[in-house]
């Protein structure tokens, strides 16, 4: 008993959760979701109606046997025409139902589906690096396409069935109270192990998101093109397919265990729920035998409590879905709740076009929240405006972290980021972006357009052809984009029809000309080259000040051809500067970017 007070008191503590997931229903869907509970309802009470004539038309027959016949068929006749009547209404009732149920489940699963694209934008790139994120956002999207719409459609089901059944408790309680009470009592017992079910299910699936994740992750492995290559060349593939089969088999395994438990104790329940229904058409049987009832009585009786059985337990059966339902659902709102850090102040300070200052790191330090070591420790740097500065250092001494903080995707945990001295966190994030072209060393390869992968560099300026050519000349992507089938209107890659693949340095073009369509303040390039031959390098650095225009420019790269002609070189070193100035200073000193510069150069000098 207190168990089972104890998940009433859990139900009544979420009841927010399934108010929640009724007004996003019906803020997305009002129409369907109205026509759907409509049609719900009418056929909730149509039964009462089917039971009254049926009722009628067995005492009609059975008064027939003692008139005339005449008169009795024509009695019969009527009140089958009227229950042949209740049944065209009720499929009437039902087909309409299922298209606006339909209807409403697809316009609710794609609005869910922009809600939570709208808020994987919206969260900071933090949650992106966090694994506990990941199984949030696969929970979220395993349950929430379909959840809302079921717990809104589940609480018409069980308004439905609640009307049916009051109806045949009424004509029960008339008829015995006894058989009113023994109606409910046979039902208690599978509401019990369906809640129980319920929870077990929910502590199985949140314990398995782990494992889900994974094995997901052997499955793209499997089918994914960045894989394809390795996967046959390092033959692969049937290591990854034994560990996601054998991720799937752990998993199939305790749901079949949880399954069947389940059955058995549904199984106990039915021959409780069977015994009584029997037993109360023995108990009926024998009060028509002893002239208390008629025939007609018998079979309405008989009928009202066996449909009175199946409406109380699809109404417990109901409710327990409805737990079950927001038991899963808070997966969704767990993850709609997760709120930004990087945000826009209440008033923004204006942001000077062009930059007129510049930019400065002032003591800058940042730790990333799951790790302890911090990235970067007392950064001090300048950029002026129309100043090109280089990052050069090992991997892993904080340089792409640098323009993290830059691009205000992350805040930092010391000091401060400033422009035209307002700092970075006093400022709109979104207009400071717009300031920035960037190019990253992991950049995308969208399957699109090579005008529209381009175009995306800028989306808010118009797709002008000839500006994107532009743009693409200045990357060096021009040439090989204009010899392609439909020019700057090829498909690129091969996820859709008359696609084409680029390679590593075409990508790389593709990437360096939506930096250039940007026309942003400052451009950001890093490890620009890294895909690149050395006369498509050469020729990118030959034109470079004349492309920035007199824009700033932050270089990052391994490639020491590449920073040469910076204004100044910044050498970092476990999160510090531990040099900076020209080139040919740099070298003077004989420190750090010496040593690495000479190690490089080495390779290109002849004995």
């Amino acid at each position: 008993m207190h168990t089972f007070n104890q998940k009433i008191s859990l139900a009544f503590r979420q009841l927010p959760s399934v108010l929640r997931a009724v007004r996003l229903v019906w803020q997305v869907a009002p129409g369907w979701t109205l026509l759907n509970a409509l049609m719900i309802l009418v056929q909730g009470l149509l039964p009462l109606a089917a039971l009254y004539l049926l009722k009628r038309v067995v005492d009609s027959v059975s008064a027939g046997f003692s008139a005339q016949a005449g008169n009795a068929l024509g009695d019969a006749s009527l009140w089958i025409v009227l229950a042949g009547g209740v049944a065209l209404l009720t499929a009437l009732a039902r087909s309409l139902g299922e298209y606006a149920a339909e209807a409403q489940s697809l316009q609710v699963t794609d609005s869910i589906a922009d809600i939570i694209h709208a808020q994987s934008i919206a969260v900071d790139l933090e949650y992106y690096e966090d694994a506990g994120y990941y199984d949030t956002l696969h929970r979220a999207q395993k349950e929430a396409l379909y959840r809302p719409t079921r717990i809104v459609n589940g609480l018409i089901q069980v308004a439905q069935n609640c009307l049916s059944l009051l109806g045949i408790l009424g004509l029960l309680v008339s008829f015995n109270g006894w058989l009113a009470a023994l109606l409910v009592l046979a039902s208690l017992p599978g509401a019990l192990v369906r809640l129980w079910h319920s929870q077990r299910l929910y502590g199985f699936e949140r314990a398995q998101t782990e494992k889900e994740r994974r094995a997901w992750a052997y499955h793209n492995i499997l089918t994914d093109v960045p894989y394809a290559k390795e996967i046959r060349t390092f033959n692969l593939g049937a290591l990854f397919q034994a560990r996601y089969r054998e991720l799937r088999e752990q998993i199939r395994a305790g749901k079949l265990v949880l399954a069947g438990r389940r059955v058995r104790a549904d199984l106990a329940t039915q021959v409780l729920t069977t015994a009584a229904l029997f037993g109360s058409l023995a108990w009926i049987a024998r009060q028509t035998l002893r002239g208390a009832v008629t025939l007609g009585d018998l079979m309405v009786y008989f009928l009202a409590f066996q449909n009175g059985l199946n409406f109380l337990q699809m109404t417990l059966k109901g409710l327990a879905g409805l737990y079950e339902d927001n038991l899963f659902i808070t997966s969704l709102y767990q993850f709609l709740d997760l709120a930004p850090k990087i945000s826009a102040p209440a008033k923004p300070q204006p942001l000077s076009q062009p930059i007129r200052r510049g930019i400065s790191f002032r003591g800058v330090g940042f730790t990333y929240p799951s790790r302890e070591q911090p990235s970067l420790e007392n950064i001090h740097l300048e950029i002026a405006p129309g100043e090109v500065i280089a990052l050069v250092g090992a991997n892993g001494s904080g340089k792409t972290t640098l323009i993290k903080l830059l691009c205000r995707l992350y805040d930092p945990t010391q000091g401060q980021l400033a422009v035209d001295g307002v700092d970075l966190r006093e400022l709109d994030p979104v207009q400071w972006r717009r300031q920035i072209g960037v190019t990253f060393q992991d950049y995308a390869h969208y399957a699109m357009t090579a005008r529209e992968n381009i175009w995306l560099g800028n989306i808010e300026t118009p797709p002008d052809p000839a500006q994107i050519a532009r743009a693409a000349e200045r990357s060096g992507a021009d040439e090989f984009i204009r010899r392609m089938p439909q020019g700057y209107e090829t498909m690129l890659g091969h996820w859709f029809q008359k696609g084409q693949e680029l390679s590593g340095g075409e990508w790389q073009k593709i990437a360096l000309a939506r930096a250039f369509w940007r026309e942003a303040s400052l451009l950001v390039l890093d490890e620009p080259t890294s895909s690149l031959d050395p006369l498509a390098e050469a020729q990118l650095f030959t034109e470079f000040r004349a492309m920035l225009d007199g824009r700033s420019a932050i270089l990052i790269s391994h490639r020491f051809s590449t920073v040469q002609m910076a204004d100044k070189i910044y050498v970092l070193e476990r999160g510090r500067i531990v040099e900076s100035g020209t080139h040919a200073a740099l070298l003077a000193q004989a420190g750090r970017y010496a040593h690495l510069y000479h190690t490089q150069a080495h390779y290109y000098q002849e004995t």
